[in-house]
């Protein structure tokens, strides 16, 4: 089963930033099979037993051999793929991306969570264990990672609608 790895503030090549190779060699080191970055944005395409035991092993490695020291979210590419396809319709699908935190944390107090989006000119429009999509009030803009870490008070990451399309036209199922 192919999951996708989101890695919160990479930006391979970057000065300080580990490279595409050494990305791909820490998932690899992991026990990852199949490994294809996207992007550089830290997105990582593998296929692994145990997806989430590869990720914090890779996160080890990153830690250890490029002194980068993030946090990694895992999904299967099936579950992307479903969030992109129920907003694909969306006159608004432009300004929409998949926020995601650790699974075991939900968005509880909705009225907490919109009064942060609010904000942020960002609404939440759909939410789940460890996810949810933001829309943003105009292009080009991406609200959707510090809304979620205001509102629960732990890391996140997003990635825009639009560029989780290319990942799954190109890498798709």
């Amino acid at each position: 089963m192919d999951s996708v790895a989101f890695l919160r503030n990479v930006n391979q090549g970057q000065r300080g930033q580990p490279a595409t190779h050494d990305i791909v060699a820490a998932f690899e080191r992991a026990g990852a099979h199949d490994v294809r970055p996207f992007q550089s944005n830290g997105t990582v395409l593998f296929t692994a037993v145990d997806p989430d035991a590869v990720a914090e092993s890779a996160r080890g490695h990153l830690a250890l051999d490029c002194g980068i020291d993030t946090v990694v979210f895992v999904r299967p590419l099936t579950f992307v793929a479903q969030v992109v396809e129920r907003h694909a319709d969306a006159s608004s699908f432009t300004r929409r991306e998949l926020t995601l935190f650790d699974v075991d944390t939900l968005i509880a107090d909705d009225r907490a969570a919109g009064a942060q989006a609010m904000r942020r000119r960002c609404a939440v429009v759909e939410h789940g264990a460890g996810w949810a999509v933001v829309e943003n009030d105009a292009d080009r803009q991406s609200n959707g990672t510090p809304t979620i870490e205001a509102a629960l008070g732990t890391p996140a990451t997003s990635r825009g609608l639009p560029t989780l399309l290319r990942l799954i036209d190109r890498h798709g199922l």
